[in-house]
């Protein structure tokens, strides 16, 4: 068996070129961070079995990062036979740094020139390449099958090299560093031999990590030396293998615009809310309509007709299989397209090139709350799924940083809570649930911010960071690329709803349906969840929804928040799925699920948005931040949702009273109000101190 090492910068296409060999569908985006974790998968070539490791994209073997620490320890930890380094063809200058890191180390390494963009910036003699480096070069495109043939093929020959003897030359520029001075730090020490030129470069770079690992406090403050040396080394092999053009790696006619101080943020919202309104209304509000016709006709109608000439029409089996799982699953698989289109969108802007844009774009802003341009990757993939989004917090440099991150992600919408808006801002707002839909997204981020501003005066100070971003090449989406992502995204979809909600449902069913004595309440009787709802509902009564079936079914969206639309619409009996229909029932005062006011929807959407995330979110955030501060944040965070939503709330019913314009008139005067006190209150105080600073120090004491 062969153990390879897959390994090279941010943004190379590493994780396409595993996908490619080990036939995975991990998410690949072009931005930096998509992997933040050694993942390892076994398979077959030619009768030879390889085992693939895809290490986090890095710049260096110097620990300055979690990537590059997680890096770092697998090839120092663990035994590889070779390492596939993957360079992007476009930007060889700056990748080679890794690839002479590597052959300082010894590793026998194959260099994959990967031409992702069809017209690369310079002209590369790869045969020469190959000569000058002393190490095999193969170019490719990572997303063509025929190349992944030809990387398996050179993987197997070069392993058959390695078992022959095969011995791979270090960089000639080593022996300019005399590093014999340091091998005496090593002795009466175990470690792997063929590093030791490797460790000796570390301790001429001051690298914290090998110094800890061999107990080394001496300073030698040769980095800038050592790196000087090795983009030397770059420039005189690049100068003779590559034509470079005029282009810039990364630049483009567009950024004048999109990074334009002026248009940079009215840009990014009307991008963002063209994207939720093809999502929400015209393409995904007609796809989900039809499929919604699909499945009540040719699914969820015929089978219930089957089940009531079978068990009668009061069965409770008829009820579970009518209400738990036709009803409760019809409800969630509806809203299938508009899944698929966010995810699609979303992808978009990663493939792109222009995420890493918004990622500069709110770097200043997001400084200002402690938090850094890197932030912007986790809190933009929270609005896919949280669960997922989370663990790429672990690129922060600063642990409280991280931390904070992490606390924020649940904060963003995530595409279970859609349904939500979608089913009840439609019922309540029409059309106009468009605006509804854009303003608790940009709520949800709003407050993440100003959380985050609190954390970072409070508890939470961040230490200060350095920002590096590289931009990546405008590109387009493959068709083969965007027909996997849609297939994932919609194959996820599914599994989560034919297993975890359907799971839920028939829970909840049940706990709605059967009494405390374990009797079927059917129409008449209290269940145990009506039991239960009705002593917690009071607590939510200052916020505008008070009826048990609301309340109950935010406690069953603990598991997955798009089951609190399935159990609004089982505890109301809903079968046609239809907005009137659904529009009819949440506001019936006779249903154990209503809204008494449009204020009160928006109150429940509000909650629905900040209050705790799924369990899977909470299990993941207690493994990367400590159980302590997801403690502090699930506190933090349910104080939030009501605060803001008994706020949202008590304006809205304001504004239905006494109008919008007198509403807005009164809160622009209390902000001016208070913004006053705030201007006299810093004026006041930067006068006493220079009265105390010309006072004699009797007065000073006193």
């Amino acid at each position: 068996m062969i153990k390879v090492a897959l390994l090279g910068n941010p943004n190379t296409g590493k994780t396409t070129l595993y996908n490619l060999l080990t036939a995975s569908h991990e998410h690949v985006g072009n931005w930096h961070g998509v992997t933040v974790e050694e993942r390892a998968k076994l398979y077959n070539h030619n009768g030879q079995d390889i085992v693939m490791v895809d290490l986090p994209g890095i710049y260096s073997l110097s620990a300055l990062s979690y990537e590059e620490e997680v890096s770092i320890d697998y090839l120092l930890k663990n035994k590889v036979d070779m390492v596939v380094n993957i360079c992007d063809a476009s930007n060889l200058k700056r990748n080679l740094y890794l690839t002479l890191s590597l052959l300082e180390m010894g590793i026998p390494t194959l260099l994959v020139v990967n031409q992702i963009d069809r017209r690369p910036i310079c002209k590369i003699d790869y045969a020469k390449l190959e000569d000058l480096l002393g190490i095999k070069v193969l170019h490719i495109n990572a997303s063509n099958k025929r190349d992944g043939e030809k990387v398996n093929d050179i993987i197997l020959s070069l392993n058959e090299k390695i078992k022959e003897g095969y011995h791979q030359n270090k960089p000639a520029y080593l022996n300019e560093f005399e590093l014999h001075k340091f091998k005496n730090l090593f002795k009466g020490q175990e470690f792997n031999p063929q590093l030791e030129d490797f460790y000796c470069v570390k301790m001429l770079e001051d690298d914290e990590k090998i110094k800890d690992l061999f107990s080394v406090k001496k300073e030698f403050g040769g980095v800038e030396k050592v790196a000087k040396r090795r983009y030397k080394y770059i420039d005189d092999v690049l100068s003779s293998c590559c034509s470079q053009n005029e282009r810039i790696y990364g630049s483009s006619k567009f950024d004048k615009f999109l990074l334009n101080r002026f248009l940079a943020f009215p840009i990014f919202i009307l991008i963002i809310a063209a994207a939720f309104y093809l999502t929400f209304f015209s393409i995904g509000a007609w796809l989900s309509d039809g499929l919604n016709v699909v499945l009540e006709k040719l699914i969820s109608t015929p089978l219930t007709k089957l089940l009531i000439n079978s068990f009668g029409e009061g069965s409770w089996i008829v009820g579970l299989f009518k209400d738990a799982i036709f009803g409760g699953l019809g409800s969630i698989l509806t809203f299938l397209p508009q899944v698929a289109l966010l995810f699609f969108f979303l992808s978009l802007l990663e493939d792109s090139g222009y995420l890493s844009r918004v990622a500069f774009v709110f770097d200043d802003i997001l400084s200002k709350v402690g938090l850094s341009g890197k932030s912007v990757y986790t809190l933009l993939m929270g609005f896919g799924c949280s669960t997922t989004a989370v663990l790429t917090a672990r690129n922060m440099e600063d642990k409280n940083s991280k931390i904070k991150t992490g606390l924020l992600t649940p904060y963003m919408s995530c595409s279970a809570k859609f349904p939500i808006y979608s089913v009840l801002g439609g019922a309540f707002f029409g059309a106009k649930n468009i605006f509804v839909i854009l303003g608790l997204y940009f709520l949800g981020v709003f407050v993440a911010l100003l959380v985050s501003f609190i954390y970072e005066k409070t508890i939470l100070k961040s230490k200060e960071q350095s920002f590096i971003l590289e931009f990546p090449p405008y590109r387009m989406m493959s068709g083969r690329r965007t027909m996997s992502l849609l297939w994932q995204n919609v194959k996820e979809f599914i599994i989560r709803v034919g297993s975890l909600i359907l799971a839920m449902n028939v829970i909840v069913w049940v706990l709605s349906n059967f009494s405390i004595t374990f009797r079927f309440v059917g129409s008449g009787g209290v269940s145990m969840l009506e039991t239960f709802g009705r002593v917690i509902a009071p607590i939510f009564k200052p916020l505008g929804f008070g009826s048990w079936g609301l309340v109950s079914a935010l406690i069953a969206g603990l598991v997955a928040k798009e089951v609190i639309i399935s159990s609004i619409c089982m505890f109301n009996g809903i079968e046609d799925y239809s907005t009137s229909n659904i529009s009819s029932s949440i506001k019936d005062a006779a249903s154990p699920a209503f809204f008494a006011s449009s204020s009160a929807v928006i109150s429940y959407l509000v909650f629905c948005l900040l209050y705790f995330p799924c369990l899977a979110t909470i299990s993941v955030l207690g493994k990367e931040i400590g159980k302590k501060w997801l403690f502090i944040g699930l506190v933090g965070q349910f104080a939030i949702a009501y605060i803001t939503a008994f706020i949202i709330y008590r304006i809205s019913l304001a504004i239905e009273m006494f109008g919008f314009g007198i509403v807005l008139g009164f809160i622009v005067a209390l902000l001016v109000l208070i913004i006053s006190f705030i201007v006299v209150y810093k004026k006041l105080k930067t006068k006493r101190c220079a009265f105390a600073n010309k006072c004699p120090k009797r007065c000073k004491k006193k």
